[in-house]
């Protein structure tokens, strides 16, 4: 009887405690998905010079189901090698290195035997101009080459609103180990998150992205997290593959090939 009158009074000084409630989880709700079911052949990602960088932007070339839910950078635009005036930077050419097949889409990257890097940038207009979010994607280098990378990125809307801003997973060269890399917002060092992993294997890519705080994690698991100077204004995301930066330069007739399985996103309520 003493044992249970004792834990009886326990019980009743810790109902008495007063308890913050914990925050409440975030709401999450799926805004965009594509498995990539309708075939497309290389050449069909074309004129997409339509309301660049807006979720009306669209090429004309696609089918109209493709079309309502992609857009990709348009022919001519310089590469971020090309911008910052590498020996062998890359231009946007969604015509030929874009295509999907077989439950696919395939990023073919190439250089003819002289010349630039033929590089590709696709958009999922329905995660355009959003703030916050979780971003997941499947993917494999099915062809890997130096001189050939990644940065799949969220980018502001508005650069003066939130400069130095960036988040970007996965992002390196094909032949190395994929990363990720938040840029804070204003001047400060990047946080820079290493994963081990090769891009040559099968893998699920999330960005979790909430107030204060950037998540990522590589096949179910965090691999690094950042909480200064998170961006927190609209941004977009661009799967963006180019000519390296790290000094590798893609070889005069050489190719290099990204398989990505899905895509999704998620916006935050």
């Amino acid at each position: 009887m003493r044992r249970l009158a004792t834990t009886g009074v326990l019980l009743a000084a810790l109902l008495s405690m007063s308890v913050a409630p914990a925050d409440p989880a975030p709401q999450w709700r799926l805004r965009f998905s594509d498995h990539f079911t309708t075939a497309v052949p290389r050449g069909a990602f074309s004129d997409c010079d339509h309301h660049a960088d807006t979720p009306r932007a669209y090429c004309g070339g696609l089918p109209r189901s493709v079309r309502a839910k992609w857009w990709a950078y348009p022919a001519g635009w310089p590469d971020t090698a090309t911008q910052r005036g590498y020996p062998v930077g890359g231009y946007y050419d969604p015509a030929s290195t874009l295509s999907v097949s077989g439950g696919q889409l395939h990023v073919r990257m190439w250089r003819g035997p002289t010349g630039s890097v033929h590089s590709a940038a696709v958009v999922p207009k329905a995660l355009v101009n959003q703030r916050y979010g979780r971003y997941e994607e499947r993917f494999r280098v099915s062809r890997a080459a130096v001189g050939y990378k990644s940065a799949h990125l969220l980018w502001p809307v508005d650069d003066a609103a939130c400069p130095g801003c960036e988040i970007d997973f996965p992002e390196q060269e094909w032949t190395t180990t994929i990363h990720a890399f938040t840029h804070p917002k204003g001047s400060g060092r990047q946080d820079t998150f290493d994963t081990g992993a090769r891009w040559t294997s099968w893998h699920t890519s999330l960005i979790d992205w909430s107030p204060g705080r950037v998540r990522y994690y590589l096949d179910g698991r965090l691999i690094g997290q950042s909480t200064r100077g998170v961006p927190d204004r609209p941004m977009s995301w661009i799967i963006q593959n180019e000519a390296a930066l790290n000094g590798h330069q893609a070889a005069p007739n050489s190719w290099a090939q990204m398989d990505i399985d899905y895509v999704r996103g998620w916006t935050r309520s």
